[in-house]
């Protein structure tokens, strides 16, 4: 076979073993490895999988993804989360929706010191949902609003697909992260019209919750001051030069571990607990990004990146039409792929294609975040739809997906917004020193 052929059968094969439910991390480094030994050999196969397994678990520069994993784990045992979610309640409860909204604000708010759109999902639904559903909630309206606003925690800084795009294209990690809060706000917005919207149609899905006097809506801002110390000083650090994100995690995995203990709301048994959880999900993120780079070596021998992107560039279209090309593979994609395998398989082949056309690198990292966050609530991966429904194991996997799917909806607005404005992404990394 020619190497392109090859290229395309691995990616077919990958696709197929995904289905099967495999790790994507080791379907990657295995069909990597075969497929560079079948075109180059054996030893270089067996050189390339030791190779690569060392330096992706050896990088200093990874070390920020179990930093900003170990910050979010100490807050939710912490019980920052769940102040978070009272104060949202506190300040949205009597809205239509209400109880819905203050549950996107406090995904907003967590994942602003978690970095992971499933650790997110996870918190908010073990918080949120007992309370909606006491009030009544239509759980199709609670399961969707939950999946929806944890994928909140790709776009909003700290996040752990910035981090790998970042380190993946050589853009500083800092402006990516400032390049997402503005989106993030705006998704969070868009997300609360949503729920607005539905419930104003259907109104039975959401009762109001209990008036509280403004005298205690006041008082509910004190849930949200250890959220706010730690979000200015991680990005307020990068923003002004003063930390690397690499430090900034480590200051604000510290800081968390101090608020916890000054507040003394973290047992050993929790801060164990955070430890295993950090480890369990850092080394899965690990694994993804280690078999990603193994078969990106394979595709790189294989030519098909290279092939693809001088088709994509060479289409008889002008660039934002061909931007639209490549949003609409990300979308088709994000339905079979998790978020950070889609990152780690794509990048190598549009980013070429991105900087062709002439588009800003910090800019077209947002654009595909964004895009690639539509597939964690999309059928049939959405890899948060199934966090939520192993908490909610009662209320059937259709009626979460059904719940979920028009925040998508919001989120097509925003990849709108964005290709028609790109300072909404651009304005607060051009004033990073």
């Amino acid at each position: 076979m020619s190497p392109i052929t090859t290229g395309i059968l691995g990616i077919v094969l990958l696709v197929v073993l995904l289905f099967s439910k495999m790790s994507v991390g080791f379907v990657m480094a295995i069909l990597g490895f075969v497929g560079f030994s079948y075109l180059v050999s054996l030893e270089a196969g067996l050189s390339l999988i030791a190779k690569d397994f060392f330096d992706i678990f050896s990088s200093y520069s990874l070390t920020v993804i179990p930093l900003f994993i170990l910050m979010g784990q100490i807050a939710f045992h912490a019980g920052i989360s769940r102040r978070l979610y009272d104060t949202a309640f506190k300040l949205t409860g009597r809205l239509p929706g209400g109880l819905a909204i203050a549950t996107v604000a406090a995904c907003a708010g967590f994942s602003a010191i978690s970095g992971s759109t499933n650790a997110t999902a996870a918190t908010m639904a073990t918080v949120a949902l007992p309370e909606m559903r006491r009030y009544g909630y239509d759980m199709r309206l609670a399961t969707g609003t939950v999946a929806a606003g944890g994928s909140l925690g790709i776009l909003i800084p700290p996040s752990v697909i910035f981090i790998v795009y970042g380190i993946m294209t050589e853009q500083s990690i800092g402006k990516l992260f400032a390049a997402g809060i503005l989106p993030g706000c705006v998704l969070s917005l868009l997300f609360a019209a949503t729920i607005f919207i539905r419930v104003r149609r259907h109104p039975s899905w959401a009762p109001r919750g209990p008036s509280v006097a403004w005298r205690e809506k006041i008082r509910s801002f004190a849930g949200v001051v250890e959220t706010l110390i730690l979000f200015l000083l991680v990005m307020g650090g990068m923003f002004f030069g003063i930390f690397t994100p690499t430090e900034a995690a480590a200051v604000g995995a510290f800081c968390t571990l101090m608020l916890a203990v000054i507040r003394r709301q973290l047992s050993w048994r929790s801060l164990l607990k955070s430890l295993v959880e950090s480890t369990r999900i850092s080394c899965m993120v690990m694994v993804i990004v280690t078999g990603a780079t193994v078969f990106g070596h394979f595709l790189a021998v294989t030519t098909l990146p290279m092939a693809l992107a001088s088709w994509v560039k060479g289409l008889p279209l002008p660039p934002p039409a061909i931007m639209g090309v490549i949003v609409l593979v990300y979308l088709v994609g994000g339905c079979f792929m998790d978020a950070l395998g889609m990152i780690m398989l794509t990048i190598p082949i549009f980013y070429p294609v991105a900087l062709a056309m002439g588009f800003d690198p910090i800019w077209f990292g947002v654009v595909i975040v964004l895009v690639t966050e539509m597939g964690v609530i999309t059928p049939p991966v959405g890899v948060n739809v199934y966090v939520v429904k192993g908490i909610a194991a009662t209320v059937p996997l259709e009626t979460i997906f059904r719940g979920a799917l028009p925040f998508v909806i919001s989120l097509c607005i925003l990849v709108a917004l964005l290709l028609l404005f790109p300072n909404l992404a651009l304005w607060l990394p051009s004033l990073m020193r």
